[in-house]
């Protein structure tokens, strides 16, 4: 099987998005907006609902839902921002934990911890010893696990249904007018509303107001047929723990239910001329770089020699200079909040703070100083 038989320009990964909200018409008008439905948007909007059940929620998305970085990430979930922890951020891997229970999400969270691995430092018992520009061993075990970001992402847009907020796909929003209020323009006609939410990530954003310090990427993940369970206790993951490299050349990798591993290294950056949407995994760079991806898996361990890779893609992600991610008034208006740009961090952070931003849009709650948008 080739990874690229089904062409996506970012490739098609493993798991299936398995929920359509149903069609129809664009409203003249609601109380919130949210523009994005990935992990952030649904959970927020589904949490508005659940707080507000009095008060009109549209989520309007530019294609599928899940179909930017939620869809498309590795389902590694861990407990921090990229920038490490903040003194208000709270208990993340345990709220997010609630939160999936209150909105009736299933999608095999679990949280065993992760593996930080490195090739210096490592532990003398460290269950890993792989060859790659040096030997990789375990140096520390960090809070941490694994979810399936299709069923995350259909659970959420379920849950956010059945709550009564309004789902539409391929409603892009072209441009929003601050001025006396919110109004959304979409190529079908004008969304006016009382709050807005971008959760773009690292699309739309000018739309954003984060069209400067900020540097969206195209992260690459590969995954594999399932394994054996010698092959898992010769390379060291038969307990399934997540890991991650603390140093370069920089390596990530989990373990799903059907026992593939899913592995993930390289960034590919849009041309001054397009942005990420142009960029398509089949075109000579990234398939060089998936090329290289998989001769490393491959050279990490003799029980890996053979393995057979299923699927390869690339998804979205968003960096800022600090690391930390934007979680702040838009630039233009307080009636709109902004959140985004979670660096790798996002799988359990983007619902997490999707429920604080719904929070926030209810005045039950204020925004954290560290993710302002003007601080470096």
């Amino acid at each position: 099987m080739s990874p690229f038989n089904e062409r996506d320009p970012w490739g098609t990964p493993p798991w299936k998005i398995d929920f359509t909200p149903p069609e129809q018409p664009l409203p003249r008008a609601a109380d919130f907006a949210v523009v994005g439905a990935g992990f952030t948007g649904l959970a927020a909007a589904a949490w508005l609902r659940l707080l507000a059940p009095g008060k009109s929620v549209v989520v309007l998305e530019a294609g599928r839902i899940g179909a930017g970085a939620s869809g498309r990430t590795g389902g590694m979930a861990l407990g921090e921002t990229a920038a490490g922890d903040f003194p208000d951020l709270g208990d993340v891997l345990g709220g997010v934990r609630e939160i999936l229970a209150k909105l009736e999400v299933e999608c095999d969270l679990s949280l065993p911890g992760a593996w930080e691995v490195g090739r210096s430092g490592g532990l003398e018992d460290s269950p890993i010893a792989w060859s790659d520009s040096g030997t990789l061993r375990v140096v520390n075990e960090v809070s941490g696990g694994t979810l399936d970001p299709g069923k995350l992402v259909s659970g959420l847009a379920r849950s956010a249904h059945r709550l009564g907020a309004i789902v539409l796909e391929n409603r892009r929003v072209e441009r929003i007018d601050w001025s006396g209020g919110a109004n959304l323009h979409l190529a079908d006609g004008k969304l006016r509303a009382g709050k807005v939410l971008l959760a773009t990530n690292a699309l739309s954003l000018p739309l954003a107001g984060l069209d400067g310090g900020t540097h969206p990427r195209l992260t690459l993940a590969a995954s594999t047929a399932p394994l054996g369970e010698s092959q898992f206790e010769a390379i060291g993951l038969s307990r399934q723990k997540p890991f991650y490299t603390v140093d370069f050349p920089y390596l990530w990798g989990r373990v799903c239910r059907d026992h593939s591993i899913v592995w993930g290294a390289g960034l590919v950056s849009p041309s001054e001329s397009q942005g990420l949407e142009q960029i398509d995994v089949a075109a000579p760079e990234s398939t060089r770089m998936f090329a290289s991806l998989e001769h490393r898996i491959r050279h990490l361990h003799p029980a890996l020699e053979k393995v057979r890779f299923t699927h390869c893609w690339g998804g979205p992600i968003l960096f800022r200079d600090n690391w930390t991610p934007v979680f702040a008034r838009h630039p233009a208006s307080a009636d709109g909040i902004v959140l985004g740009a979670y660096a790798g961090h996002g799988v359990a952070l983007s619902s997490y703070l999707g429920v604080w931003a719904a929070e926030a849009l209810l005045g039950r709650r204020t925004l954290p100083e560290w993710g302002r948008i003007d601080s470096k």
